[in-house]
């Protein structure tokens, strides 16, 4: 199918993807995970791009969640150095497709030169009107909503202002739409504690493809199946 197809044919405004097989991927070869971790940064690139090109609105990369904390010291601070790196040298690839850098995360928990590198990658490309990239960065779903309950705590609001949009602006990213499509890769099926509250009706694709092997043809294939679904949201059509 052609872009401009697809494009006609109805996108999700917000795609979430778990780029899940860096390890697996790179054991297959007899390489160290982190080459399979480098390989990954270059199919979210890839990815990112294929998404601006279709004008997606916002696309979301589970990067490093809470829970991968629990890997060896070597790994964790090489994914530490990979994401700082690639925040300070990939402006240029953001102004070229338009891309507006968010998080979502728990800022405090990272090291404070991966916090700076994150902050001026949002105030850099604050101004670009295209595809907004959410980099969910020491993010855990459940830690989002603790931390959010929390900020409503703090403002002592009445039991009956609590509402589904009050939570959901007490969020990291207040005005991040609902998840319209889930992708996750590497053959898992399963949310791994992400985007738990704005996922309730989303689309789910699973594929066993590692994150490293996934392409664009297999992302447009994924949005064209997006495409083809009758989504309800708890509603019956056609009732008579």
């Amino acid at each position: 199918m052609k872009i401009e197809e697809i494009k006609s044919g109805g996108l999700p405004e917000h795609v979430a993807v778990i780029m899940d097989g860096n390890g697996r991927w790179a054991k297959q070869r007899g390489l160290s995970r982190s080459h399979g971790h480098k390989e990954g940064l270059n199919s979210a690139k890839r990815i990112v791009a294929a998404a601006a090109s279709l004008g997606i609105k916002y696309i979301t990369l589970y990067t490093f969640s809470t829970e991968n904390w629990k890997r060896t010291q070597d790994e964790v601070g090489y994914l530490m150095t990979l994401i700082k790196g690639h925040l300070r040298s990939e402006f240029q690839f953001y102004k070229d497709n338009g891309i507006k850098i968010e998080h979502i995360g728990d800022l405090t928990g990272l090291p404070k030169d991966v916090q700076n590198e994150i902050l001026n990658a949002k105030k850099d490309t604050e101004h670009f009107s295209g595809t907004t990239c959410v980099l969910a960065i020491n993010y855990g779903s459940r830690d989002e909503i603790v931390r959010g309950i929390r900020k409503i705590t703090e403002n002592s609001i009445k039991p009956e202002e609590i509402t589904e949009e009050f939570i959901s602006k007490s969020l990291d990213i207040k005005d991040l739409p609902d998840v319209d499509l889930m992708i996750r890769t590497g053959g898992e099926q399963r949310l791994s504690n992400f985007l738990l509250w704005q996922c309730a009706y989303a689309e789910f694709i699973f594929t066993d493809t590692l994150w490293p092997d996934y392409t664009e043809s297999e992302f447009l294939e994924n949005i064209t199946e997006f495409q083809k679904r009758t989504r309800r949201f708890g509603a019956v059509l056609d009732q008579k």
